[in-house]
């Protein structure tokens, strides 16, 4: 440890990426709200548009979240009609999480959130593609510098 002088919060990536992080969820809440889910919600939902069937377990690991932030989602959006769980056919203790109908007709219309970041952005796409290139290449380091644990702690993510 130093006895460097604490950097102002803007002078912080971890607090420019948080907030930047939260500017966007503020930006994509109407949108959201149109289509019937919440942010926690779409993020299940992009997960099952790219490999419909995964448990709770893995859509967690897939989004860096807890299991029991997943949980809630998962059966709010069951409750909707965007998606089932069932029992898998190959081992009866996991559950199995699929798009209905509904939940994969819901995909074509999430690309105002792509439309609305790049419009406020300021960025135009191949910035777009450099910077999340850049920010995948972080929290890849950071999941390293933890074991490979990138989970926030409990509480700090809410459906």
């Amino acid at each position: 440890m130093t006895d460097a002088p604490t950097l102002p919060l803007d002078g912080q990536l971890c607090f420019s990426i948080y907030s930047a992080s939260l500017a966007i969820q503020r930006v994509y809440k109407p949108m959201l709200d149109g289509l019937g889910v919440t942010y926690t919600q779409y993020l299940v939902l992009s997960a099952l548009w790219e490999k419909d069937g995964l448990t709770i377990g893995a859509i967690g690991e897939r989004l860096a979240l807890e299991p029991s932030t997943i949980t809630p989602a998962v059966k709010r959006l069951e409750a909707a009609g965007f998606l089932t769980r069932r029992r898998s056919s190959i081992d009866e203790r996991l559950v199995e999480v699929h798009l209905t109908q509904k939940g994969a007709s819901l995909h074509p219309k999430t690309g105002c959130l792509t439309d609305a970041l790049l419009r406020h952005s300021g960025f135009d796409i191949p910035g777009m593609i450099a910077l999340n290139k850049l920010v995948q290449t972080l929290r890849q380091g950071m999941r390293e510098a933890t074991g490979g644990q990138a989970e926030p702690a409990k509480g700090d993510v809410a459906d």
